[in-house]
C-alpha cells in the first residue's frame, strides 16, 4: 500500500483532484477523481486502485501529499498504527 500511495504522489498529474474537474471548492476537494471503469482487470490496476485507496486515507495525511517526503513519513506513522492485513479491514 505504501509504494502505491507514493505512485499517486509521486506522479500526480496523471490523476484529477475533485477540484481539477467540477471547479468546485468542497470538502472533498483533497479527493481524486475516481474514473468510471467497467472492466475489473482496469479496477485492480495501479490507477483505479491508486485513486480508491488515496481517497479512503485520512484528511490529515491528504493535506501533506504536496510534500512526498512530510506526506511518506505521516503515510508509514499510519500504517504502522493501524495495521491492515487485507484491504477490506482498509475500507472499513
Amino acid at each position: 500500500m505504501l509504494s502505491l500511495l507514493m505512485f499517486v504522489v509521486q506522479n500526480r498529474t496523471l490523476f484529477l483532484t475533485g477540484t481539477e474537474n467540477y471547479n468546485l471548492d468542497t470538502r472533498q476537494r483533497n479527493n481524486l477523481h475516481i474514473s468510471q471503469a467497467n472492466l475489473t482487470i482496469y479496477k485492480k490496476g495501479v490507477y483505479y486502485s491508486g485513486e480508491k485507496n488515496f481517497n479512503n486515507l485520512p484528511s490529515e495525511i491528504k493535506n501533506v501529499a504536496g510534500n512526498k517526503k512530510k506526506f511518506k513519513i505521516a503515510l508509514k506513522k499510519f500504517l504502522y498504527t493501524y495495521s491492515f492485513y487485507t484491504l477490506e479491514e482498509y475500507f472499513s
